[in-house]
């Protein structure tokens, strides 16, 4: 299927690793420009080089925390005109309302929740001027399943599916798309992580996190390609009428009402 996306330039943000890292590949992959942003100098510049030589498409990058003044302002100027822009960087901390103190909520929302708000802020205008665009929020399906154990991740993205639903209701006015999409497990580092601190809440060894793989659909996570795949055709013309919506992709385990 010839998604069309070729010579289209797209900024990722949270790109030097877990999705965004593949996201990063897959967009290459299909002939895309890329600017890719995230804090670590080093892990941006090993993936733009690695990219420049595998594809042959161009790739910048911005290393800064977007949670600074500025930052965000900073990012928009440097990546230039862009067609898509892929929201994804931010980790919301896993735990009960009682184990996240305030300023660590705080903290937690401070990269994803605003950050994605305050990108769409100064992208949107600059992709209506030039006649339109995509915008693709990576959420989590946290926001769906509402677990007391992942309270903080569960708010927030409960509050960027509603944020995405509500611009991307009318967005089409503008011809920009914003779409959202609600990973459930992925195979990165970060789920992991969370499935280990899970573990030593329940079983009291997080050594022991591999047991809660045992009741995640086809007993895994998703592959990386199983989301960016998405990603990808949600971003091309082909997906040209979607948008003020949120796609869920996590084996059905949303609708069995638990993380683990």
């Amino acid at each position: 299927m010839d998604l069309q996306l070729s010579g289209k330039k797209v900024l990722i943000t949270g790109a030097s690793q877990g999705i965004g890292e593949g996201l990063a590949y897959s967009f290459a992959q299909e002939g895309c420009d890329l600017h890719l942003t995230a804090r670590s100098q080093e892990k941006l510049n090993e993936i733009a080089l690695n990219i420049r030589e595998d594809f042959k498409v161009e790739v910048s990058v911005t290393a800064v925390d977007m949670t600074q003044t500025g930052a965000c302002e900073r990012i928009a100027e440097e990546a230039g005109d862009i067609d898509i822009l892929v929201n994804n960087a931010g980790v919301i901390p896993s735990g009960t309302l009682f184990d996240i103190d305030a300023q660590k909520w705080r903290d937690g929302w401070a990269l994803k929740g605003f950050g994605y708000a305050d990108m769409i802020r100064l992208i949107y205008p600059k992709m209506k001027q030039r006649g339109g665009g995509v915008i693709l929020n990576n959420i989590g399906n946290g926001g769906e399943i509402c677990d007391p154990n992942y309270i903080e991740g569960a708010a927030g993205n409960a509050s960027i599916m509603a944020m995405t639903r509500a611009i991307g209701g009318r967005s089409l006015d503008d011809n920009i798309r914003v779409v959202g999409v609600n990973p459930g497990p992925v195979d990165t580092t970060r789920i992991y992580n969370m499935l280990k601190k899970f573990a030593e809440n329940k079983l009291g060894s997080a050594e022991r996190y591999d047991e809660l793989l045992e009741k995640y659909p086809l007993k895994r996570p998703a592959k990386v390609h199983e989301i960016t795949d998405l990603f990808l055709f949600l971003a091309s013309f082909r997906s040209g009428y979607t948008s003020g919506t949120v796609f869920t992709v996590d084996g059905g385990i949303a609708s069995r009402r638990t993380v683990v």
